[in-house]
């Protein structure tokens, strides 16, 4: 009979390590599982971030070059200063747009008839005329000699040349076959290239999409965003101490609270609305003014880096304060010299996540009348301006082809900004972690 339960017990035991073996072996899989679905959520996750960026580089990546047209100007007395007396006002005023005129019908005798001469002059960027007459006023020894120059080509011909508009039949691209055709002598003669686009880096907005530049937007965006920071960081970090350190625990600091997490959810165009109305309004600010911009976008960011400078707080060991104290520190010192330097790599990064959804933020832009037409680089906060986030919107909305194209280097341009900034938070979390 021992025997007999004794083998019975053995097979129940059997059965419970096969029963344990067979969960763990569950378990197992259920862990491999969990693994791939991670592996590929993140393989997933890089795909569309590839195919995002690829998408942005394969549009964007032809800005570097423009094609340019070499001309043999002749700047003539006559036509540019014909009293002598270098007066700015008479220089200004002269007709530069013949000078062009006269070099093309010098390279291209042959073309007769008024049809035929419109279609030569839209091989030229309607800008070169203002080129021409920067250079005329910067060196005023231009006047009398002849000299060659190069200038920026019509926007179709750059297109034409990127292969970026069909090289079909006359129906299916914006150039016709004796453009084509004079353009093809240029090349012989030398006198088309591609040449490094610095007039996309160098200049302001412009009607003309071979003239459009994006130092103008850049600009407007870094004085918008320094306006920004200097406004949101200290009062958000200010406001986290008082409520995390010194205030009292009571409903009112409890309707604060709330308060701050609501106005973290608050839509940007409000932000916008509130903008217009009382900035614009009451206090009559300057319309599409980096100043403006910056306290708006100010105010929108100001709770997050509220919400986040808590965070860090009381991520602070509750060791570090009742050390300090206890060494006879007063609380201000605990929280200066103790309590903050800890942390602020936590405080910093909630501001950089702050200051990037600025950075990427147009609607209360739009509100606050920074959508305008701009064409000067401002000088400071309060000239008129634009910012990246707008400046793409109004390309990316253009009709001309080459709009398009700029606005994907825009795009390129703006996650630059985004990844400085990163990487300016990364150096700063790295000294102060060293520091502690």
């Amino acid at each position: 009979m021992t025997d007999l339960s004794n083998h019975h017990v053995g097979i129940g035991h059997g059965e419970d390590a096969t029963g344990r073996l067979r969960r763990l072996r569950r378990r197992h899989r259920a862990e491999r599982r969990f693994k791939l679905y991670g592996i590929t959520a993140v393989a997933i996750s890089l795909f569309c971030l590839f195919a995002l960026f690829s998408s942005v580089f394969s549009k964007a990546y032809t800005i570097f070059g423009q094609t340019e047209i070499a001309l043999d100007i002749y700047f003539d007395e006559n036509m540019i200063d014909p009293t002598g007396t270098r007066q700015r006002k008479t220089l200004i005023a002269a007709n530069y747009g013949a000078l062009v005129k006269a070099s093309l019908k010098e390279a291209f005798p042959k073309v007769g008839g008024r049809q035929d001469k419109r279609a030569l002059r839209k091989l030229i960027s309607t800008g070169a005329v203002y080129e021409i007459q920067e250079m005329v006023m910067q060196d005023l020894s231009l006047i009398g000699q002849r000299k060659r120059i190069w200038v920026a080509a019509g926007d179709d011909v750059d297109m034409f040349f990127k292969g970026l508009a069909s090289a079909g039949g006359e129906g299916n691209r914006r150039i016709n076959s004796k453009q084509v055709a004079w353009l093809d002598a240029l090349v012989q003669r030398g006198q088309l290239e591609r040449r490094f686009n610095w007039r996309f880096f160098s200049s302001g907005d412009s009607r003309e999409p071979e003239q459009a530049g994006i130092l103008g937007a850049a600009v407007g965006s870094l004085l918008t965003l320094l306006i920004c920071l200097v406004l949101a960081f200290p009062l958000g970090v200010m406001s986290a101490v008082y409520l995390e350190e010194f205030a009292p625990k009571n409903r009112w600091t409890d309707l604060i609270e709330v308060n701050i997490n609501n106005l973290a959810a608050v839509p940007s165009i409000v932000f916008g609305l509130l903008g217009l109305a009382v900035l614009l309004g009451t206090f009559a600010m300057p319309r599409s003014a980096p100043l403006v911009g910056g306290v708006v976008l100010a105010l929108m960011t100001l709770p997050t880096v509220i919400i986040s400078a808590r965070a860090a707080l009381q991520a602070v060991p509750p060791s570090i304060r009742e050390a300090a104290l206890g060494v006879g520190a007063s609380t201000q010192q605990v929280v200066w010299h103790h309590v903050l330097p800890l942390a602020m790599p936590g405080i910093l990064t909630g501001t950089i996540i702050g200051m990037a959804r600025a950075l990427g933020e147009t609607a209360p832009l739009l509100m606050i009348g920074m959508v305008a037409f701009i064409v000067d680089i401002p000088t400071g906060p309060t000239d008129p301006a634009t910012a990246l986030p707008v400046q793409i919107f109004l390309w990316a909305d253009a009709p001309e082809r080459a709009f398009g194209e700029r606005a994907a280097a825009a795009i390129i341009v703006l996650l630059a900004f985004l990844i400085t900034m990163n990487l300016g938070a990364v150096l700063l979390r790295r000294r102060f972690e060293q520091r502690w």
